[in-house]
């Protein structure tokens, strides 16, 4: 029987913190893995405090709460922008090409997607990928990135090697 993986969101803006925005990013890429049969593991919004959202990242990665954390909000160029150094100072290994592609092919349907300055890593066998904050940001980078993630997750977890053996 294949693992069903465990996926956690955590939505990094004040304004949804402090209830006065409707988190519609967080709770599309709920939706987008409940659809694929993944575990909702964690859902937070925390504030743009680099703190906080390290803390959280920690909190899930250290617990293996989840396989994969995907956050969304707070990688542009505002100075309150911070989840990629929060996320930059958690990780054991930098994963560039889930951010990388984001990128690259986000800026083929809007040349703003440049400006996303998300990472990804991965902290005790949890990865971490940071998402835009808008709607359409999300939607677009998880249809560039999910097919890889579950043979990533079986890496991580053991469950298969890099040549996509079983172990």
């Amino acid at each position: 029987m294949k693992k069903q993986f465990k996926v956690a969101v955590i939505t990094v803006s004040d304004k949804g913190y402090r209830g006065q925005r409707e988190d519609r990013s967080g709770k599309y890429i709920i939706e987008y893995f409940k659809k694929k049969g993944w575990q909702i593991a964690h859902y937070s919004i925390v504030p743009d405090n680099k703190e906080m959202i390290s803390a959280e990242l920690k909190k899930i990665s250290d617990t293996q709460k989840a396989n994969l954390v995907l956050t969304t909000g707070g990688t542009g160029f505002s100075p309150t922008d911070l989840t990629p150094e929060a996320t930059e100072e958690v990780v054991e290994k930098k994963v560039p090409g889930f951010s990388e592609i984001i990128r690259m092919e986000g800026q083929k349907k809007t040349p703003r997607a440049i400006l996303s300055r998300g990472i990804s890593g991965i902290r005790a066998g949890t990865l971490i990928i940071n998402l835009p904050g808008s709607i359409k940001g999300v939607k677009d980078s998880l249809d560039l990135i999910y097919r890889p993630i579950p043979h990533g997750l079986d890496i991580l977890t053991g469950k298969s090697t890099e040549c996509g053996q079983e172990s």
